[in-house]
Order: structure tokens, then sequence, then C-alpha cells
């Protein structure tokens, strides 16, 4: 399916479809969702950082858009929740994808047509089976333009760039400088909202959720109410 066509999910199932720059708090905050709601939680992020591990592993730069669009088509991508689960080809890559440098090498990959497009249709394949709350920077404007619920979270870049300083330090005795990761965050937010192919936006009926200054439990609430409000049973769904 070409990516730039519209994707519906099945009747009987629900989208919840979460886009934001990095840091905004949507991993963490999907994740609460889909355990409270009983669905599958897509980090489509997570699929992007398995090519671009791969690529790496294979020698492949990440500025070869041709071996880069092979891997994405021949990858066996598996996503598993409670506890979340990323699998590589049947190998368990959920720690080995967020190694230093994967995420630049995964934001690059991200940029590529051929990728983005292999990897939508997996996306989308995903959400046939099952209710998903899915979380990126494409999911309400081109993976699921038709999601029931729509989200874009976003955040001060100061906020976000110390929010990841409180990840890298929980995963490593020492972390980059704050301003070497203020940095980072803001050429990924430029990487992201200037990149020819599928550009993080906000999609024209996607609630803005501002998580500065707000806890993941008052992030969580807020998003519920929208999720119930656009939905007849929110709190009942399966």
């Amino acid at each position: 399916m070409p990516e730039n066509s519209t994707a519906k999910a099945s009747p009987r199932r629900v989208v919840i479809a979460i886009d934001g720059p990095a840091g905004a708090g949507k991993s963490t905050v999907a994740k609460r969702l889909a355990a409270r709601l009983g669905f599958l939680y897509i980090d489509t992020g997570a699929m992007y950082r398995a090519v671009a591990l791969w690529a790496q592993r294979a020698g492949i730069s990440w500025d070869n858009p041709q071996a880069l669009e092979e891997l994405a088509l021949a990858a066996d991508i598996q996503l598993e929740s409670d506890p979340t689960r990323v699998f590589l080809n049947g190998e368990e890559v959920t720690e080995a994808i967020r190694e230093p440098g994967i995420s630049q090498g995964a934001s690059k990959v991200s940029a590529l047509g051929g990728v983005r497009r292999a990897l939508v249709d997996k996306q989308r394949e995903m959400a046939q089976s099952a209710s998903v709350v899915m979380e990126g920077r494409d999911i309400g404007t081109v993976v699921f333009p038709d999601a029931a619920v729509k989200i874009f979270l976003d955040a001060d870049p100061k906020e976000r760039a110390g929010r990841r300083m409180l990840e890298l330090r929980a995963k490593a005795a020492s972390a980059p400088p704050a301003g070497e990761v203020l940095r980072e965050i803001r050429e990924r937010d430029d990487r992201d909202r200037n990149r020819a192919e599928s550009p993080l936006v906000q999609a024209p009926d996607a609630e803005l959720v501002d998580t500065t200054g707000l806890s993941i439990e008052e992030v969580e609430e807020t998003i519920l109410k929208i999720v119930r409000a656009r939905t007849s049973n929110g709190s009942e769904m399966h």
C-alpha cells in the first residue's frame, strides 16, 4: 500500500495515534495508556532503530538509501507489550536499539522515503489484528490519518532535554553535558520537521497536549479524557 494512501484500521479496532518531537513523553505515556486500555503498544521509533541497528551490524552506511530500504523490507520486526520487548529477525534487541549512537542513526534512516514506506506498511498490518496505541512522528498524518484519536504531544525543548538527561543517567554512570543533549534535541527537531518525507507536523484534527511542567499521571489523565470524548466507550475498549 503506498504511503500516501488513506489507511483505515478494522472498524472493530481502535487506533490511538500519538505524535510529537523527541523527549515529549510519547513512549512513556503511550505504554501507560496501552496498559490501561488493554491495547497493543507500538513504538514506531523502535522499528526505525531496529533498521539502523541492523545496518550498523551489517556495515551499511546510514546514508545508503537503497541498501537501507532493502533492509527495511526484509526486516522481521515484532513488538510485544507488558513487558515491552522488540525483536529483530527473531532476536530480542530491546536494549541494543537504545545503545548510544543508534538514536542519531534512526533519525537519518527515518528520513528516507523507501524505509518509511516499508515500515508504514508493517505498522498498518500490526493495527489490523488489535486495537493499538501507536506513537511516532507521522502516525496521525500518514500512517493512520483516520485514527479515532489523535494526540500531538509537545514540551519546551529545555524540558525535553532534561528528560533525556534523566534517561541517560538512569542507564549509565555518566551522561553528555546538558548543553550537548539540548543541541542534539534541537538538531533532531530540525531534521524531523524539515525532512522531505513525512515531516513532523500536527494533524489538523489532533489534540495538542503540552506536557511542560506536567507529571506523567497528569498527561495520562488528560489523554484519557480525550480518548473517552472521541469514542463511545473509551473506558471499556478492547
